[in-house]
């Protein structure tokens, strides 16, 4: 799969299959949520500090999928298997 970067999306592969991720204004808005977060500058503050949980890693790559128009629910994505480990998938 191919992803267009200039549309902000990056390319995975979980569980064998090739995903597109992209965090659009909908993605964004869910991680708000998601967070409680007043805006998208608190957003940015609290991923900046570089220590991410994996509840952060299981809502951030399911907003992406589902950005990219996968439906695809968050406990689905905390069972998927990335290739390298989902450390690779943070580096992508």
């Amino acid at each position: 799969m191919i992803a267009n970067r200039r549309r902000g999306e990056i390319a995975a592969e979980l569980d064998g299959k090739p995903y597109r991720l992209c965090l659009t204004l909908g993605a964004l808005a869910e991680l708000e949520a998601a967070y409680a977060a007043d805006d998208l500058g608190a957003l940015v503050e609290r991923f900046a500090r570089g220590k991410l949980s994996a509840l952060d890693m299981i809502r951030i790559i399911g907003a992406g999928l589902r950005g990219a128009g996968n439906a695809v629910a968050d406990d689905e994505v905390g069972a998927m298997r990335a290739d390298g480990g989902w450390p690779a998938l943070r580096r992508s």
